[in-house]
């Protein structure tokens, strides 16, 4: 189908669709709620160890920690004036500092026993506890952990670390991974110790550790993500595994992209996902948002939102907490000023007497500092020096930080303990019981107090950076110099920052650490100097690692900011390049072709003095404008590539040769020959993105000549290419749908379902992620399957945008007539066809083109358009045919068109038939009829259809011809599906004719071929003939042409089994009951379940089942 628009590296990530750059360019100057949705995992939680490990991570809380807001004031316990009225109520009553009960989450606490149920039976699922700061969502998990322990399976844990989106990628998964590494030793990472070193920087220390490889072009991540996955298979193998991530809130753009493939990529894994995040930390630009929105998409994920405590639950909390019944007025009370936030309640009975206390501040750090108050001084101190430092912190970094006396340190740090503000962790490390606490002791912090720690720290780390985790301290110090405002230190280490994270390919931070710098930049004089550039020139690296971390939206929007500070006049090519990325963005964001900045960049690149860097630009910009004009890309690629071969760089060009070869040539084989030659050119220079770039077009060009299966075989190997390369989520996507579009051509849908899979988990940005996205909802569509529809909403939606390619959306075109087709929606179907036909591009492009015609065809039919079909005429005759798929669509256009009459005749002269239309596939025998379709449902009465062109022209035998036609068009070109579509025309036509045993040898074929393909509504559609003509006896099949799960569908079946009752017997679904009845139908070519046992029997199809230990070994 495509070959990707860019000559470089391609861009990775979610499309902002929601991009504010749309501009041209200027050059120059009250109760719980557990939902289950398709959502991707989203965590948070306390910062303290949840209980769910089953090893020892600190005291047990309730709730986890509210945001800081204002500046702490301890007004000590005789409090403001007003509070004294509520002193006493609770005198005496000595609290615990946590609840022991868990109050009003047994609705949460079972749906997390039914995912891991699920996950235990093979289903890998994710759950998303939500909910604010101190509801109780660590408390929930300790309740769970419980439950998990009983059960057998294993626990990792990973928490997101409060560095910001510039902050340590991955950290959660080197925590957990850590803990393998503990408990499994270094085998679990065996052969593999480098590409894990990227999370785990200890591997790489140990003597069995392989050498790390070469830096890779493009992102490694793909190759390390697919690593990650794989480990957690195998754990999940031996026992399930849960895998805990919390406060997702707080994570990195890189850990959220592996937790988004790990979601997508389980499949029969025995994985469940916890994930915890807060609710009040997502403001409308907080980066979790699109990423929960995405995820919300994703099959087997749940969410479960916590919400506040009623009153009676604020009673039973207290309660628990005091040790005896409090009073109606103290709850009240409590249950007012908390709102129901468990640890809200826990902090006030914690501070003594949670009524008559001072009154609850602006926030709760205030109450929070209250507690803190009441320690030593020296242990106040070391609280203030470690909450410089982040909610976990080490013995030896707080000891070097503090300057104090080892005794004295200790001392200080046992106070905080027995306080229960701080816990000790197995590791020798501490961490702030919740990360609340660990706030309000840092917000708390006198201007230059904080600014002194944190300079400290950095120092610290400076100099000693193992003090911190493996791989922590090129982020850590950036982080410190800059909360300590040393802008030139903090410009300087953030730049040092990115280039560490680029290596370790957190592009996304990377992209941070460069806005930070950019943010820095005015700050500080001598910036330039400092860091060797320009400010432009951070602008284009930010620009760059916002491309590669497929932030589209802002990389637009820094080709604004860049162009208006670059002289066109003195750096034309500079200039050029800018107006180029800007021209690509814009049509991959689907905003604008992007034809003015890309003519703009070749009008400064073309009056640029010459050199290879010249050739370079000019060869992108053949590439990007090669979807805009071919001829006018032709003519800059054919200016670039001669000087590039005159200079001898023209090695550079392969990308732009490839791209452009097929597409300016009007040869026969559209240029194959000269691909293979630059395919191994590539290979033999050792240009990985050359040779995937090759493998890209040349899957497309045998795609288009009708060669198949080479271009699935070639598809396969540059997606093998690009995963060795690590460039598998770029240009890897396109590699994806073309082997896909090139299975469903072979008929293995089951394997092209499975490749759009992996496509999805790639979920490359912008328009690039459409071709996958609009091919598995036409293969879905074709099987009735039941989230057809959604895909296909999905993919349509992209028809809003301001711009798409036309190669693009006449595909989407073509989707939305099949959708209406399938809904058996006349007015739609017309309607969409004639949009369709309406595209300015329609007639440039005959491979998009004739599907579309083939579909708007179809619904002139179903409509019984005769002018909607002379449109469609129109436009077939002016189409070319030039390869075989082209010429079979244009017979079948021929054969449908056939038969109506742009003069219209009587519709009482015709019977209706509705096959070829690809609708009423469950008609009854008598039009107009109710009744019971094949799988037992109640099926409304329907109206009769207008004609098929086949069955027409009844008296000359000539369409009976054309469809003959149809079919050995589609014979030669080899695709199955539009093959059964075309017998099933053939079939009215000649039954129209007379023509019994034609029509029975054209059935039984469609029906065998649907049976293979699983296209439920293709199958049903040639029974429904059959029946209407009185056939019976075709398409019997043998005990084969039944799977193993249709065949104990079946036996259900014969059983007198209802749909709802073989859903329970088999664990699926009602609606995949009746989807399999369906094709049984079908395929034994019978019209109800009756009939359908009544044949199983007698073609011995119900034989008894295999062993159950059998069944276990297939």
């Amino acid at each position: 189908m495509t070959a990707p628009p860019l000559t470089g590296p391609a861009i990775t990530g979610p499309d902002p669709a929601g991009a504010l750059d749309t501009g041209p360019a200027v050059t120059g100057a009250a109760g719980p709620v557990v939902t289950g949705s398709p959502v991707g995992p989203a965590v948070t939680g306390s910062p303290v160890g949840p209980a769910v490990t089953g090893s020892p991570v600190g005291p047990v809380v309730t709730g986890d920690r509210a945001g800081p807001a204002g500046r702490a004031v301890a007004d000590g316990p005789s409090g403001p004036v007003g509070s004294s009225d509520r002193r006493g109520m609770l005198d005496g009553v000595t609290a615990r500092a946590a609840s022991t009960v868990l109050v009003g989450r047994q609705p949460e606490l079972a749906a997390l026993g039914g995912a891991l149920a699920r996950a235990r039976g093979g289903d890998p699922t994710t759950v998303l506890v939500g909910g604010e700061a101190g509801v109780g969502k660590t408390r929930l998990l300790e309740e769970f952990g419980g439950h998990v322990a009983t059960t057998g399976a294993r626990v990792l844990v990973g928490q997101c670390l409060e560095l910001g989106e510039a902050g340590l990628p991955f950290a959660p998964f080197a925590a957990a991974l850590r803990d393998v590494l503990r408990h499994d030793g270094p085998a679990a990472f065996a052969g593999y110790e480098a590409e894990f070193a990227r999370l785990l920087p200890e591997l790489a220390r140990m003597p069995a550790a392989a050498p790390a490889g070469p830096a890779l072009p493009d992102s490694p991540r793909g190759y390390l993500f697919d690593l990650v996955a794989e480990l957690f298979r195998r754990i999940a193998e031996e026992r399930p595994l849960v895998l805990v991530i919390e406060d997702l809130h707080w994570a990195d753009r890189s850990t959220r992209d592996l937790i988004g493939f790990l979601v997508r990529a389980a499949r029969a894994t025995r994985l469940l996902v916890v994930c915890t995040y807060r609710t009040d930390e997502l403001h409308r630009g907080h980066p979790l948002r699109p990423f929960l929105a995405e995820l919300d998409r994703v099959r087997g994920v749940d969410r479960i939102e916590l919400a506040r405590l009623d009153r009676d639950g604020t009673a039973a909390v207290l309660a628990d907490l005091l040790g005896v019944e409090p009073s109606a007025r103290a709850v009240d009370d409590v249950h007012d000023r908390t709102q129901g936030n468990p640890f809200f309640i826990e902090e006030l009975a914690a501070a003594g007497d949670p009524v008559g206390c001072a009154v609850l501040p602006e926030t709760l750090r205030d109450l929070l500092l209250a507690r803190v108050d009441r320690l030593p001084e020296p242990a106040q101190r070391v609280l203030r020096i470690a909450a410089a430092g982040g909610t976990r912190f080490s013995h030896q970094l707080v000891a070097e930080v503090a300057g104090l006396p080892e005794a004295e340190l200790e001392d200080a740090l046992r106070a905080a303990v027995a306080g229960q503000l701080v816990v000790a962790d197995p590791d020798g490390d501490y961490e702030f019981r919740h990360a609340l606490v660990r706030e309000a002791v840092h917000d708390d912090l006198l201007p230059g107090e904080h600014a002194r720690l944190h300079a400290r720290y950095a120092a610290a780390i400076e100099a000693q950076p193992h003090l911190v985790a493996a791989g922590r301290a090129p982020a850590e110090v950036a982080h410190h110099w800059y909360a300590a405002h040393d802008h030139p230190r903090a410009l300087t280490t953030a730049r040092a920052a990115a280039a560490a994270a680029a290596e370790r390919s957190a592009y996304a931070e990377q992209s941070r650490l460069l806005e930070r710098v950019l943010e820095l930049w005015e700050l500080v004089p001598d910036a330039a100097d400092r860091l060797g550039m320009d400010h432009l020139r951070v602008l284009e690296e930010t620009l760059t690692a916002a491309v590669t971390a497929g932030d589209l939206g802002r990389a637009l929007t820094l080709t604004r900011a860049a162009l208006a500070e670059v002289d066109p006049g003195a750096e034309p090519l500079r200039a050029a390049a800018l107006l180029d990325h800007r021209g690509r963005l814009l049509a991959l964001l689907g905003k604008s072709d992007g034809a003015v900045e890309l003519r703009e960049a070749y009008r400064l690149a073309a009056g640029a003095p010459g050199g290879a860097e010249r050739f370079g630009v000019l060869a992108d910009i053949a590439a990007h404008l090669m979807k805009v004009d071919p001829r006018e890309a032709a003519s800059v690629a054919a200016e670039a590539m001669a000087g590039a071969s005159e200079t001898g760089t023209d090695l550079v060009l392969l990308p732009t040769r490839i791209a452009l070869l097929h597409r300016i040539d009007d040869t026969p084989d559209l240029g194959l020959a000269e691909l293979r030659r630059v395919q191994e050119r590539a290979r033999a220079a050792g240009d990985s993105w050359a040779l995937v770039s090759a493998l890209v077009f040349l899957s497309d060009v045998l795609y288009e000549l009708g060669r198949y299966a080479e271009s699935e075989q070639a598809a396969a190997a540059g997606v093998s290419e690009a995963r060795r390369a690590g460039i598998s989520r770029s240009i890897g996507a396109y590699l994806l749908s073309n082997r896909a579009e090139a299975l469903i051509a072979l008929g293995r849908w089951d394997e092209a379902d499975a490749t759009c899979a992996e496509a999805a988990r790639i979920d490359p940005p912008g328009v690039s992620g459409l071709h996958w996205l609009q091919l598995r909802a036409g293969l879905r569509l074709a099987r009735a399957h039941p989230g057809s529809g959604e895909l296909v909403g999905r993919a349509l939606a992209f028809l809003a945008r301001p711009y798409l390619w036309p190669n693009h959306r006449l595909p989407l075109h073509e989707l939305r007539v099949e959708a209406a087709l399938s809904a058996d929606d006349k007015l739609e179907a017309a309607r969409a066809a004639r949009a369709a036909l309406g595209d300015p591009h329609l007639a440039d492009l005959p491979r998009e083109g004739w599907p579309v015609l083939s579909a708007s065809a179809r619904a002139a039919v179903l409509a019984g358009d005769p002018a909607l079909a002379a449109e469609v005429s129109a436009v077939a005759a002016v189409l070319p045919t030039r390869h075989p798929a082209e010429r079979a669509h244009a017979a079948q256009v021929a054969a449908l068109l056939f038969g109506l009459d742009p003069a219209g005749r009587d519709r009482d002269e015709f019977p209706p038939v509705s096959a070829v239309s690809g609708a009423g596939a469950a008609a009854p025998a008598e039009p107009g009829a109710g009744g019971t379709d094949p799988t037992g449902e109640t099926r409304p009465s329907t109206g009769e259809t207008w004609p098929s062109a086949g069955a027409a022209r009844l008296s000359t035998g000539e369409a009976v011809q054309a469809w003959r036609a149809a079919v050995a068009a589609w014979r030669a070109a080899g695709p199955p599906h539009p093959l059964g579509r075309a017998l099933l025309g053939l079939a009215e036509a000649a039954a129209a004719a007379g023509e019994r045993d034609e029509v029975a040898a054209a059935v039984r074929e469609t029906v065998e071929l649907a049976a293979r393909l699983g296209a439920t509504p293709l199958g049903e559609q040639a029974t429904t003939l059959a029946r209407r003509v009185g056939l019976r006896g075709t398409g019997r099949p043998g005990p084969d042409l039944l799977t193993s799960r249709e065949q104990e569908v079946l036996r259900l079946v014969a059983e007198g089994h209802s749909n709802s009752r073989i859903a329970e017997r088999l664990f699926i679904s009602p609606k995949t009951a009746s989807v399999h009845v369906s094709r049984i139908i079908a395929k034994l070519d019978v019209t109800n379940r009756v009939e359908a046992a009544a044949l199983a029997h007698r073609l011995g199809l119900l034989d008894p089942p295999p062993a159950p230990a059998q069944r276990r070994g297939r």
